[in-house]
């Protein structure tokens, strides 16, 4: 099968499926978040936000998957074309395991060991936080405006020992943050990597006098861990319970989350 990938999380899945001989193109995004595939040397399609829906067809795909964030625009174009499209919309770490399961009957893959692997992981570290304290988290996904993370990083937070703050992919602002009092401040912002500029938000914030900033929890963990739903969570889950509970997580030099300073 002959699979056009919109979006990296797919990538990622066949990726850890063994199954990349199935794609035929892919984004450039998937190349930031796999760099060993640039050396396949495949068409480069824009993502399923702007998808053009003749250079697709012109490369004949099998099929084409996109998964979230995706545009319904771009989604209707390509399939008032004919071409066959299937789109992935999770919203927790269920919905990923189920979109691991169902990418690999596709490739006729066997996803047996990499979601018990994934599921293992998530219940290891949830029963090495059980009886920690549990830190108040805010998770943002964007700043301007201020979004909370999504439902399945609320997930990660809860497996990593915290309490995660508001409402999963809510809008809020800083007052509402400034109130709550988080104990830890976790920035991914979606194609920020690990950019965010940490101490110039605090400051535009006036978070100067949260306890969070004065003890220095607050941290830019690569978005791609957090906003990503592919089996590199388990990457972002290993990043949020260092963050949260740095004495039963020792630092990993390999590690790019970045602390405010």
């Amino acid at each position: 099968m002959r699979i056009a990938s919109l979006q990296p999380s797919v990538t990622l899945i066949l990726a850890a499926l063994g199954k990349l001989d199935h794609l035929c193109a892919h984004t450039k995004y998937c190349i930031e978040a796999l760099p060993d595939l640039a050396a396949l040397n495949l068409p480069i399609l824009k993502d399923a936000w702007s998808a053009d829906t003749a250079q697709i067809e012109s490369l004949h795909p099998d099929l084409i998957l996109a998964s979230i964030p995706y545009r319904i625009e771009s989604l209707a174009a390509i399939l008032k074309a004919g071409l066959p499209v299937l789109t992935l919309a999770p919203h927790t770490l269920s919905d990923v395991v189920n979109d691991i399961r169902l990418i690999a009957s596709l490739v006729r893959a066997d996803p047996t060991a990499l979601i018990a692997r994934f599921e293992a992981t998530v219940r290891d570290i949830r029963a090495r936080t059980a009886d920690l304290p549990k830190p108040l988290v805010y998770c943002e996904e964007w700043g301007k405006p201020l979004i909370h993370s999504q439902r399945w990083a609320a997930e990660l937070v809860d497996a990593a020992g915290g309490i995660f703050l508001g409402t999963p992919g809510a809008h809020t602002d800083p007052e509402t943050i400034a109130a709550a009092s988080p104990d830890v401040l976790l920035f991914a912002w979606c194609g920020a990597g690990n950019r965010v500029p940490l101490a110039r938000v605090i400051d535009q914030r006036n978070w100067h006098h949260l306890a969070a900033v004065q003890q220095r929890r607050v941290f830019c963990i690569p978005d791609s861990l957090i906003n990503t739903p592919a089996p590199t969570l388990l990457d972002g889950l290993a990043a949020v319970a260092r963050a949260l509970h740095p004495a039963a997580f020792p630092p990993d030099p390999n590690s790019h989350t970045v602390q405010l300073a």
